[in-house]
């Protein structure tokens, strides 16, 4: 139900606007928010007026007003009598409070809609009914998931709702302890480097005025509502994937994982069978630091011994050197495209097993 706090911010506004004084009380005679202390039993006097027939009535010196909310019996809402346009303004702020709660329902609705979504647990025919009462159409749209670094706490989900406060279309939710949610229409994003941009966006948004690390994954382009879902867990699958492939990236999209994808579905008996049949029983130890970005630079490169010297700064037959000198420990001759392919699938390979087994510890 909607905070307290938001009704007593009301009823202040109201009272400043008719210097009339208004106080709010559960259907039970309950105070839920007032700008004056009403005199006597206010308990009793509000319950007696919830169970009469009575939509108005004059009691105790206040008027007394029923609230209804979508037919039912929210609230109890009094009016100081001793002014004239009381009855008036009691009127007025009944309209008022019941606009404000079936707002706030009505977005509390859409928000546990979209949750469910997420999570998958409607049927089909029950989310479109859904939808339509809750003015949700159909649309392209893109989960991002937000992942923080550290605890997750109220301003850095309010912060990311503000920055997407004026787009009625776009849902920012929760449906874990880590991570916050955006699911965002996508049909004003035309390229998919306008989504690449929107999750650099968020990530320094969140760095320079939360002051929180995040990273953002994002899952592909969706029409249906059903698939919703599906591009979450796709959101979910870039985060898990970076990790492992690209933990120097902040922020990953579903599409650009590559074979990293593949390798991380592998059972770790098919990794280690593969890594046996590569390396024999025991990965070569040559992986210093001259050695990893000579590699990194040629991979880098295409394959190209010409530009990945220049780039290393280094002579042509020095790098040639390097290279036959991997070959030699490792039994495979990057220079050529097939050995290249094996060594680079070895490598992201090694790099899976090393981040699972690190997992299971941290479990342990």
């Amino acid at each position: 139900m909607i905070s307290n706090h938001k009704i007593q911010t009301a009823l202040e506004e109201i009272k400043e606007i008719s210097r009339i004084d208004l106080a709010l009380y559960t259907e039970k005679g309950k105070p839920v928010a007032a700008t004056f202390e009403p005199e006597g039993d206010m308990e009793y006097a509000v319950t007696s007026f919830a169970e009469s027939m009575a939509e108005s009535q004059m009691l105790s010196g206040c008027h007394f007003f029923k609230v209804f909310v979508e037919d039912e019996l929210e609230y109890v809402l009094l009016t100081s009598s001793a002014v004239e346009d009381a009855y008036m303004v009691g009127r007025l702020a009944v309209c008022q409070i019941r606009t404000l709660v079936s707002a706030y329902m009505e977005q509390f609705d859409r928000n546990n809609f979209m949750q469910n979504i997420l999570l998958g647990n409607m049927l089909v025919v029950d989310m479109y009914n859904k939808a339509q009462k809750l003015h949700i159409e159909q649309a392209e749209r893109v989960v991002y998931v937000i992942e923080l670094e550290g605890k997750k706490d109220s301003a850095s989900i309010e912060l990311v709702k503000n920055l997407f406060v004026t787009k009625a279309k776009d849902f920012v939710t929760e449906v874990d302890e880590q991570s916050i949610v955006l699911v965002k229409d996508t049909r004003g994003l035309k390229e998919d480097e306008e989504l690449d941009a929107l999750a650099s966006m968020i990530a320094d948004n969140m760095h320079t005025e939360a002051m929180v690390r995040v990273r953002v994954g994002y899952g592909n382009r969706v029409n249906n509502l059903q698939d919703i879902a599906r591009s979450y867990q796709e959101a979910k699958m870039a985060l898990e994937v970076g990790k492992i492939f690209y933990a120097e990236k902040e922020t990953i999209a579903y599409r650009y994982l590559g074979i990293g994808r593949l390798i991380y579905q592998l059972p770790m008996s098919l990794c280690e069978m593969f890594i046996h049949e590569v390396f024999g029983e025991e990965v070569p130890d040559v992986f210093n630091e001259e050695t990893t970005t000579t590699i990194q630079k040629f991979f880098e490169n295409n394959l190209n011994i010409s530009e990945t010297a220049r780039q290393l700064f280094v002579h042509r037959n020095t790098l040639v050197y390097r290279l036959e000198r991997l070959e030699k420990v490792i039994g495979l001759d990057i220079r050529k495209f097939d050995d290249a392919m094996t060594f680079k699938i070895a490598m992201m390979v090694i790099s899976h097993m090393e981040y699972v087994k690190s997992s299971e510890n941290a479990v342990k």
